[in-house]
């Protein structure tokens, strides 16, 4: 790992606000838009908040609406946002030496770990990532949560005038996805991804998203078991998830 001077605490919020900036301009829009939908829903305003706090996974937030809506019971929500997020198992893995020391820190660190703040971490100098680590994240989870209080105060009247509002958080997939790209240069989890997503079109409508990332996941495991693979590997680059 490279060596830099030590940071004193003004100096990593600044570099954490610098490097988090990006994800804000991504999360604003994404954040009101769900918060939008919740009210549209006739969903509560706290429930919305407490689902940016204590699950905050984009992706298994705005699946979890129309199941909110409907009255799902505790078990088919768990098993969604379960499904939803085990691509975090794999953006942690990488992450695991540059976890915060203090270890409130690092169990902070692991739930926040989205896919917008793996993007950013990763293209940080290694020496970096452990001293920005838990600020990245918080910054991260604070522009949501934030986001979804201005979505939940427009109201649902914003769904009538900008329909779609929930493909925003698959434009900021796919932004990231580019960048993560660029900087990586590894395009199999592209690949990847777009052949689970037309194999799970074809075995269902209803669980569609559900079905793809478990076929990503099995391709990613698949992936690592398979003989000579780690020899191709180079070690700085890794494997984008």
């Amino acid at each position: 790992m490279n060596t830099i001077t030590p940071l004193s605490a003004r100096q990593r919020w600044r570099l954490a606000l610098k490097h988090s900036a990006p994800v804000a301009m991504g999360y604003i829009p994404a954040g009101i838009a769900f918060g939008v939908l919740m009210s549209a829903a006739g969903l509560p305003a706290w429930l919305a908040l407490a689902l940016s706090v204590i699950l905050y996974s984009g992706a298994a937030q705005y699946a979890s609406i129309p199941l909110l809506a409907s009255g799902a019971g505790v078990l088919t929500l768990t098993l969604n946002a379960l499904v939803i997020n085990l691509r975090h198992i794999f953006y942690g893995l990488p992450l695991l030496p540059h976890l915060p020391l203090n270890k409130a820190e690092r169990a902070y660190a692991l739930f926040a770990l989205t896919d917008e703040s793996f993007s950013v971490l990763t293209t940080l100098p290694e020496a970096l990532r452990q001293p920005l680590f838990s600020r990245i994240v918080f910054l991260n989870q604070l522009y949501w949560c934030a986001a979804t209080l201005i979505g939940v105060g427009i109201g649902a009247g914003l769904n009538d005038l900008v329909p779609h509002l929930d493909f925003a958080l698959a434009c900021l997939f796919l932004i990231l996805a580019y960048e993560q790209y660029q900087s990586k240069k590894v395009w199999w989890p592209c690949v990847l991804a777009l052949l689970a997503f037309a194999l799970a079109k074809v075995l269902t409508t209803q669980y569609l998203l559900l079905v793809a990332v478990g076929l990503c996941v099995l391709g990613i495991v698949l992936r690592a078991w398979w003989p000579g693979k780690g020899a191709h590997t180079h070690p700085d680059k890794g494997d984008a998830a």
